[in-house]
């Protein structure tokens, strides 16, 4: 046994150029895996139905993925390697290698530790969107040694990682040319180029069968049991290379026309001929990661449970809410279309894909051809998130963010103003212009780093979650708005909505880390005279926004929203992507792959969703299928053909 592992590390094949570049193709390949195994260590909780058995289905299944990451993080390696000239064995060429390895491989390795915790934010592997996503952001380096602070512990498993690349590449070595015949040495070198590009080609597939088609996000699907964990199979690295430069919305057929899908759901709204229109003013205030379960009033189930949020329990006292509220995406980029335009998220951000200049008929084009002045209010940095450039596009005129406010004084050091400056700015600002109006307030305080104002450490002191202070100041903030605007001439004619751009990461209850509990945001519709009051038991979501606040003010004329007018229109529903089409109807979510249905749950009485009801339901099934595919066929198909309007 010694001999023969002397002959694989010994001499006979000790410094061969081919397998040392093997040694250190499979060191990261053994790195990848860690990573994965790390992976779901630090988001275990977000995986409650991995057993062992699954565990190591998942870690075999994600050896093909990490194979064709590896492959192309190392791509410039493996062709310096493999040039048949007796350049490569010089020292200071294997140091440019070495130095390139760790380089590409170190990046790499990074990429994968990042989403140990970027995951918690948005429940799935970061793709090449996120270089879009950030791209206007200008406190980057500031965020990024919060985050590298915050998170020192992944920065540590990441130092490690490193640290055991160095130690394993340093055990392999090249010496040579080890074949003295120089015809047989080029010879070899020169017909070993191809098949090396050979097995590249083969392992960047997935496969090397003419039938296989390139191995994709999808493909993780194979090993899994709940959709939420092919996350785990995949690697960070290959979800950037596989979505670089792709639209990931194609044009699906589910239905032989789009009129036949619109026959079963159409985005289309046409209001009837005895509507009249009311020009109530109009704000709009999104909560920053402000979950539902913060909220003591919508959480009646938990005996004993006050939440965080003691302004909005005593506002729903006077509003109109539902008992469950969905936002239609993880992110606040995904929040800001679907509350202002009616526009989901579906596979990736609305804003990055590159239908986000389409022609849209969002809330502040509509209102302002009613005359309404139309403006935006975000406490971040301008052009933070490209909101300006997205609410421009929606119609809104007047842009006001931090440079507007005017003092950088009260700045909070990494996201902008602090929420009571902010919402009180906000409030003086409303106060000044014409009636009607629309206004949108996104707030910026309840965010990590989870910092507060000092002249507040003590008065809020949160709970079990760093978040929690955050909320009860951001509630506070709200408070002193509404009762600052009170006095105000506007406020009794003006409708509001209250709603968060996405769930927190930090979650209380588990129920809140399944499919539907990871999205349930606030949607309260408030109005000063009472008119809407009660708790209603019904679906609603963000992309109903538009619509209900359209209808409520008597527009009368067609307009494309993807939700619905609750307060008018039936058939209630909501529509989720994450990793799979989420269907909500009734008290039933069905989760669809874009080919068949991967399970049908009762999430009104089956909280945690454990009892897949999809055999058992099987007319269920049908109904809620033919729904979710005619959504998708009438969001994707709408999108490609620019038809986002009604003309």
């Amino acid at each position: 046994m010694n001999n023969r592992l002397s002959t694989w590390w010994g001499m006979s094949v000790h410094g061969n150029i081919y397998v040392a570049l093997a040694q250190r193709l499979l060191i990261a390949m053994l790195l990848f895996t860690v990573c994965r195994i790390g992976f779901y260590a630090f988001n275990y909780a977000y995986f409650p139905g991995v057993t062992p058995a699954g565990f190591f289905r998942i870690l075999y299944g994600g050896l093909k993925f990490d194979l064709t990451a590896v492959l192309y993080v190392n791509a410039l390696v493996i062709v310096l390697m493999i040039v048949p000239f007796d350049i490569r064995f010089r020292a200071w060429y294997q140091r440019v290698v070495k130095v390139l390895f760790f380089v590409f491989n170190g990046t790499a390795l990074a990429a994968n530790v990042a989403d140990f915790i970027y995951y918690r934010f948005t429940l799935r592997r970061t793709t090449a969107d996120v270089f879009r996503q950030f791209e206007h952001e200008e406190n980057m380096a500031a965020l990024g040694f919060r985050f590298l602070f915050d998170y020192w512990y992944a920065v540590a498993f990441w130092i490690a990682l490193v640290w055991i690349m160095v130690m394993l590449y340093k055990r392999t070595t090249v010496t040579g040319p080890m074949v003295r015949n120089r015809l047989a040495y080029y010879s070899f070198g020169v017909l070993s180029v191809p098949l090396i590009v050979y097995l590249f080609i083969g392992g960047v597939r997935g496969g090397f069968r003419h039938s296989t088609r390139p191995i994709t996000l999808s493909n993780a699907g194979e090993f899994v049991n709940q959709a939420n964990e092919v996350n785990i199979v995949l690697n960070t690295p290959f979800a950037i290379f596989r979505t670089l430069g792709k639209t990931k919305i194609q044009k699906v057929h589910y239905f032989d026309s789009d009129y036949q899908a619109g026959a079963i759901y159409s985005p289309v709204h046409v209001p009837g001929d005895s509507t009249r229109f009311r020009p109530l003013n109009v704000v709009i205030i999104i909560l920053e990661s402000f979950s539902k379960e913060f909220i003591g009033a919508l959480n009646a189930d938990k005996p004993g449970y006050k939440g965080y949020a003691p302004f909005l329990d005593s506002l729903l006292v006077h509003s109109k809410t539902f008992t469950h509220s969905f936002a239609n995406g993880r992110k606040s980029i995904d929040g800001l279309p679907s509350i202002i335009a009616g526009i989901p998220s579906v596979d990736i951000p609305y804003v990055l894909t590159p239908f986000s200049n389409n022609k849209i008929r969002a809330l502040g084009t509509v209102l302002k051809e009613k005359g309404y002045h139309t403006s935006f209010f975000h406490g971040a940095p301008n052009g933070s998130m490209g909101f300006n450039a997205f609410m421009n596009l929606a119609g809104f005129e007047h842009y006001y963010g931090m440079s507007e406010y005017g003092n950088d004084a009260d700045f909070d050091g990494m996201w902008g103003i602090w929420d009571d400056k902010f919402f009180s700015f906000y409030a003086d600002r409303l106060n000044t212009f014409p009636q009607p109006f629309v206004s949108a307030l996104f707030s910026v305080s309840s965010h990590h780093p989870f910092n507060i104002p000092a002249e507040y450490e003590r008065e809020f002191k949160g709970g079990e979650k760093p978040i929690l202070r955050c909320i009860q100041y951001t509630d506070y903030a709200l408070k002193n708005f509404f009762a600052r605007i009170k006095k105000m001439p506007w406020y009794d004619n003006t409708l509001f909505v209250i709603t968060a751009d996405h769930c927190s990461s930090d979650i209380l209850f588990p129920e809140s880390r399944t499919a539907w509990g990871l999205h349930s945001v606030p949607v309260i519709f408030f109005r000063p005279d009472n008119s809407l009051t009660g708790i209603e038991n019904t679906l609603v979501q963000h992309i109903d926004i538009m619509p209900t606040v359209l209808g409520y003010l008597g527009y009368e004329k067609p307009y494309l929203a993807f939700g619905r007018d609750v307060f008018s229109e039936a058939d209630p529903f909501a529509f989720i992507y994450r990793d799979t089409y989420n269907l909500f109807s009734g008290d039933y979510i069905l989760r669809f792959d874009g080919e068949k249905t991967q399970g049908l749950y009762d999430f009104v009485s089956d909280r945690m969703l454990t009892t897949d009801l999809k055999d058992s339901l099987p007319d269920v099934v049908v109904q809620m299928e033919q729904k979710v595919k005619a959504v998708v066929q009438q969001y994707k198909n709408r999108m490609i053909d620019n038809r986002l309007t009604v003309e």
